[in-house]
């Protein structure tokens, strides 16, 4: 019977083109079919067999399975898998690299491998975390990752073919290893791959050019030698080019301009190659605390900036200072609100309507709670301030209607006493914690770069303060001797354009005149060089703050040519005021400033660049002293909300406002029960705080704010004005429609447009032209290492001012920088690109138990097991006293 039914002739098969119901996503999958069959098959089937029944019956079973996973992906909905499960698991990932560089740096001592020692430490950290799962052997052994990847396209199979094909062992091996070795595998390598990885970041942020400021900063900051001779050999190479040019005339200005910078590039690499191979780097904020003369930010500037307060806040909790700081703030709220009410009482009583009692009933209510929080006997801690002042505002609150500068007199005290007081602002300028703010701040100057051997030093945003230029003459070394005579004069005037950005540039002609020679040259200056200088000097001579004025800056119409011409003028006049003899004779000093300043060189801001620091920290926030007043304001139960909101029980608001306050000021709010588990130690969950949850977009960029910068690492009043701005900058920009947008966002990303669109990328990549691609061979070490500077310098060059005037300049270069160096790590990118597989797969098959099969598959890792004889070994002392303690009270109870 077996013989007769052989020799029927085998029923034709008939193959279905129609895979998802979108032409445009079927086409290109079938040539991807077609493709992968050709160049994994049909290449060593036809030495075996002509009859292609066999791989008519592999490509339905592909089609099949296409077809019930097209259905499934239909059926699902992707919103939360974008929006919550992507960036939970992102966050998670850069949480445990995050700890595990934290827990090296604790060990201190040097590694004999750093990256092994970090991959070892990641995984270690991920098992703690996770608690059920750990990918290290996945992630690190190839053998494992193919295993692991077979027995997934297995059970793949299962669930998506028909059981008469998937019992078809040899069908459904070929299948299996076309999907895993095949398809599954080099896309895995590809995304893992560090070098792939940083291409892509450049490519996507190409067309931001990439600034001389932060590539210097990158290599200053770069820990890796490799980087660094990388960047040294090209720079040799480009100096050797250019040496062998001949040129002349205008060419070779330039042509000087390029070579010292390649050779200030080169100095720079061999001075940090040197301190990394020697072993003595040193944290440059600790290196800055014990070096030199730092500068010097006024406590009112400190008062008014976001970044620097949070600094002076943990310092003055430090010594016990914090209720003058929580007054003060305290105050600045009260007086914003109650100017604010006073207003709406005003235009309320011109439209006829009066609350003029209930108004005033609230702002006694608010200002008695201030007293009583700080002021009263009963205050703790208490503002200790002169007696009789408080003694007059009690008087004052008990007997006249309180006034938003009711409690002007005693904050101006307690400001002073902030001041002056040696515990408070004077010792706070010498403790590590100003350091760091001015870090913050990008005001710290990095001092390991001094003391070199040619006496040159360089600030620390890459512009070099000493002369790089070999081939003129170093005037800052001039002497200030009566028989050198210098004269200067504004020749000319002219709009450049770089970059797309215009300025003025003025042409100043300088004569040098001593007894054995003349100099003539020209130097050019922007009114920013100007500006700066002026600040430099001023700073340095405080009496030439008096004598010198710099022309004003002019916002609109600062190009028109009549206005370049009066500044053109006044400028000349500050020249000429500044070079009169008698100036120079009464401020020696100063000489060596102005021959500095008029050198024929790139002009070196250096110090004087702290002034424009501070315009651009401070002056948008001095507009008005209420910013700090806006924040108290904006706090939950605040006192603005409590005016507006409420109407009874005011005599406990101020109260709660001094208490939000203080809990705001602290890394972990008092009032907050401590769980038994450390949350830094968890997966980061979907819950952030309240009310973020429902808002895609402010919950998403918190948690990668969070994750990122560390802020959790930081005072909560800082964490919460990250949110309130966050919720007015999306509010702003895309009102309340957002969770709408994104999720027609979500929709168009899952569109057959897109998918289609998808498809064929992957075609194209594995099969250019319809033909298998060869395996790229890896690129040359030097110009991996010099992608990876470009990457991170493009990263640092396009973050937003804004974002450093928000964390602080320090914090948003470790955070991007943290970010980046996290991807240099293959196995560590393979862990993230397979916690999105399994993400993925979970969302598409949610009734198939998906998580307990990937923990399963990952029982075998060597972290897993030593967590649990670790965990056994501290869990055995406590069950063993708990079965002592139930035996004692069995025996007792008998």
């Amino acid at each position: 019977k077996c013989i007769e039914e052989m020799k029927h002739e085998a029923r034709p098969i008939k193959i279905d083109r129609r895979l998802t119901g979108a032409n445009i996503i079927d086409e290109p999958l079938q040539q991807v079919i077609q493709f992968s069959l050709r160049d994994y098959v049909q290449y060593w089937y036809y030495t075996l067999s002509d009859d292609e029944s066999f791989l008519l019956e592999i490509r339905q079973a592909l089609q099949y399975a296409l077809v019930q996973f097209s259905a499934r992906s239909k059926e699902t909905d992707w919103q939360p898998y974008f929006t919550t499960r992507l960036v939970d698991d992102f966050g998670t990932h850069l949480r445990v690299f995050r700890k595990a560089q934290q827990r090296i740096a604790e060990k201190g001592d040097q590694m004999k491998d750093q990256a092994e020692e970090l991959v070892d430490t990641f995984f270690e950290v991920e098992v703690e975390m996770e608690k059920e799962v750990c990918r290290d052997l996945v992630c690190t052994s190839p053998k494992d990752e193919e295993g692991f990847l077979r027995d997934l396209c297995e059970v793949l199979l299962y669930i998506l073919l028909p059981p008469g094909d998937f019992q078809n062992k040899i069908m459904r091996y070929f299948v299996r290893e076309i999907l895993s070795r095949g398809i599954l595998l080099p896309l895995i390598n590809q995304l893992s791959d560090p070098d792939y990885i940083n291409q892509y970041v450049i490519w996507m942020i190409r067309d931001s050019n990439c600034n001389y400021e932060a590539f210097m900063n990158i290599i200053k900051l770069s820990d890796n030698i490799g980087e660094l001779e990388a960047v040294k050999d090209k720079a040799s190479e480009e100096l050797q080019y250019l040496r062998s040019l001949d040129t002349a005339g205008d060419d070779i200005n330039t042509i000087k301009n390029q070579i010292n910078s390649l050779l200030y590039v080169i100095k720079v690499c061999d001075s940090r190659i040197q301190r990394l191979q020697s072993g003595k780097e040193i944290d440059t904020v600790k290196l800055a605390a014990n070096f030199g003369k730092l500068c010097t930010v006024p406590l009112d500037h400190i008062l008014v900036d976001n970044v620097a307060l949070q600094f002076f806040m943990d310092y003055m909790q430090q010594t016990g200072g914090q209720a003058h700081l929580f007054f003060w703030m305290t105050v600045e709220g009260y007086r914003v609100t109650a100017q604010q009410q006073l207003e709406v009482l005003q235009s309320r009583q011109k439209d006829g309507k009066h609350q003029t009692n209930q108004t005033k009933g609230l702002l006694r209510a608010a200002a008695f709670g201030v007293y009583e929080q700080y002021l009263s006997e009963k205050a703790s801690p208490r503002v200790n301030i002169d007696d009789n002042l408080v003694a007059k505002l009690a008087e004052t609150l008990n007997h006249e209607d309180p006034t938003p500068e009711i409690f002007d007199d005693i904050q101006r005290k307690v400001y002073e006493l902030m001041l002056r007081d040696e515990r408070f602002y004077p010792s706070f300028k010498q403790n590590v914690l100003y350091v760091r703010m001015l870090a913050e701040l990008d005001m710290l100057k990095d001092p390991s770069f001094r003391g070199s051997d040619d006496g040159e030093g360089e600030s620390f945003n890459g512009s070099p303060t000493g002369s790089i230029n070999l081939s003129l003459d170093d005037l800052s070394n001039v002497p200030s001797d009566e028989t050198v005579q210098l004269h200067a004069y504004i020749s000319d005037t002219g709009v450049c354009n770089d970059h797309g950005k215009t300025y003025a540039l003025y042409a100043i002609t300088v004569h040098r005149r001593s007894p054995n020679s003349e100099e003539t040259w020209k130097t050019y200056r922007r009114y920013s060089d100007f500006h700066d200088f002026h600040m430099r000097i001023t700073e340095q001579f405080e009496n030439l703050a008096n004598i010198l004025k710099l022309p004003g800056k002019k916002t609109f119409n600062n190009m028109d040519r009549e206005f370049l011409e009066k500044r053109k003028k006044d400028l000349n006049a500050y020249l000429q005021l500044l070079l009169n003899p008698e100036m120079m004779k009464a401020s020696p000093a100063l000489a060596h400033y102005v021959y500095d300043f008029l050198e024929n060189k790139a002009y070196s801001k250096g110090k004087g660049d702290f002034a424009r620091k501070m315009d651009t920290f401070v002056n948008p926030l001095r507009n008005s002293m209420r910013n700090v007043s806006n924040a108290v304001k904006s706090l939950p139960d605040s006192l603005a909300e409590g005016m507006t909101k409420m109407s009874d029980n005011m005599g406990k608001m101020s109260e709660r406002l001094g208490q939000d306050i203080k809990q705001s000021f602290f890394k972990v709010p008092p009032l907050i029960q401590k769980t038994y588990s450390d949350p830094d130690h968890c997966r980061v969950a979907a819950p952030i705080d309240d009310n973020v949850d429902d808002n895609i977009p402010l919950r998403v960029m918190l948690l990668l704010m969070d994750e990122v910068f560390d802020l959790k690492e930081r005072n909560q009043w800082l964490r919460r004005n990250i949110k309130n701005l966050l919720q007015q900058l999306i509010r702003a920009t895309y009102g309340d429609t957002i969770n709408r947008k994104i999720v027609d966002h979500v929709d168009w990303m899952t569109s057959p447009e897109q998918v289609a669109d998808a498809v064929k990328r992957f075609r194209d990549a594995f099969w250019p032209n319809g033909i298998l691609a060869e395996t790229v061979p890896r690129r040359d070490k030097a110009i991996r290492m010099r992608t990876r500077v470009a990457g991170k310098t493009k990263l640092l060059e396009v973050m937003p001012d804004e974002l450093k005037h928000i964390i602080g300049a320090e914090t948003t270069r470790k955070g991007i920088l943290r970010v980046f160096e996290m991807f240099q790590h293959t196995q560590l990118n393979k862990r993230m690109v397979y916690v999105f597989l399994e993400r993925f797969l979970e969302t598409l098959f949610p009734q198939n138990k998906f998580h307990e099969l990937f923990n399963k598959l990952h029982s075998r890792s060597k972290q897993m097991q030593r967590y649990k004889q670790r965990l056994h070994s501290t869990q055995a002392p406590s069950l063993q006293k708990s079965l002592l303690v139930s035996h004692i009270r069995l025996l007792m109870h008998l």
